[in-house]
């Protein structure tokens, strides 16, 4: 087990090097790994035909083909927007 001394070195002279080395390199790569979550953004189905400029109908066909996911309440029908987003850049051309 390796042990440290500090000789000639005062509480506050230690805690100060704390301050200056040790926390702002934790800081760092805390908040490099652990970002905010933000919350989920429901659309409407006409929210989503709106942002990807289809008709309901081509959306109703895409959800019975299982191409777009969706989540019901009641009789109402959502989707997640970044879900939404996930399908379009996957799907992209070039």
């Amino acid at each position: 087990m390796n042990t440290i001394q500090f000789v000639g070195t005062s509480p506050a002279d230690l805690i100060k090097g704390i301050e200056e080395t040790l926390i702002p390199k934790l800081t760092e790569k805390l908040s490099s790994q652990f970002q905010p979550k933000e919350p989920t953004e429901f659309l409407t189905r006409a929210e989503v035909c709106e942002l990807l400029k289809i008709d309901l109908s081509t959306l109703h066909r895409w959800r019975r083909d299982k191409m777009i996911p969706s989540y019901g309440f009641g009789n109402r029908v959502y989707f997640k927007r970044h879900e939404v987003e996930q399908i379009i850049n996957r799907n992209k051309l070039s």
